[in-house]
């Protein structure tokens, strides 16, 4: 059991810090080599900043100054990966105090509780980092394989393969996290087994045992064994 929610926490935990570094990342979009003249320089772009880069080390990056601005997706983008870092950091607190190696928390049915809850937490910021790098991915290459959009066209860059890793991590170490405690449930009850015909027969056996015995003693004479 022990185990089982150290395994979990780890993939939560490895799924957070994967979610964090593809919002901060710059690569959710790079430059396809395919349609691009000059195949020396290239350009990356982020949900905060654009960034230029060529083959001699060179980048400079320019921020999004203004929200009002940019497009409706990168918006939408930027809220689903904020929304999974934040849910996916109060799902680390929770599954700290709901894991039973842990000393806080209260008795284990209120941990175990806490834990469930955590679980869910990390799937549904499992779920939000999900859908946000899969809607910039659909807008990428809906515009990829438009054969009437003219203008620069982007490949998918290497924050959006983080992010769903980020997300399948957050996923299954939640679905472990719920599935443990659901084992722990079952384990508990079944601990409990009827022992009613035991018990009655027990004390059957002590009532009749502490009825005292009122059969007059056998007294013998002399003459008896002869």
């Amino acid at each position: 059991m022990i185990g089982i929610q150290i395994i979990a926490f780890i993939f939560c935990f490895c799924g957070l810090a994967a979610a964090i570094a593809a919002t901060a990342s710059n690569e959710w979009k790079v430059t396809s080599r395919a349609s691009s003249v000059i195949t020396a320089t290239w350009v990356f772009q982020g949900l905060w900043m654009n960034c230029a880069g060529n083959a001699l080390g060179a980048f400079h990056c320019r921020p999004h100054l203004t929200i009002f601005k940019v497009e409706g997706y990168i918006q939408a983008c930027r809220g689903l990966m904020i929304s999974a870092v934040c849910l996916g950091f109060f799902g680390s607190v929770f599954g700290l105090i709901g894991m039973k190696c842990t000393k806080i928390g209260g008795s284990d049915q209120t941990k175990a509780k806490i834990a469930c809850l955590a679980g869910l937490i990390f799937i549904l910021s499992g779920l939000c980092s999900m859908t946000g790098c899969s809607l910039y991915a659909n807008r990428i290459t809906s515009e990829f394989f438009d054969p009437s959009y003219i203008a620069q066209k982007y490949e998918l860059g290497a924050a959006l393969f983080i992010g769903w890793a980020g997300a399948s991590l957050c996923i299954i170490g939640g679905s472990i996290f719920c599935f443990s405690i659901a084992e722990n449930s079952k384990s508990s009850r079944r601990g409990y087994a009827y022992n009613g015909a035991t018990s009655v027969m027990s004390s059957r056996t002590k009532v009749h045992s502490s009825v005292p015995d009122k059969t007059p003693p056998k007294h013998f004479d002399k003459n008896a064994y002869v």
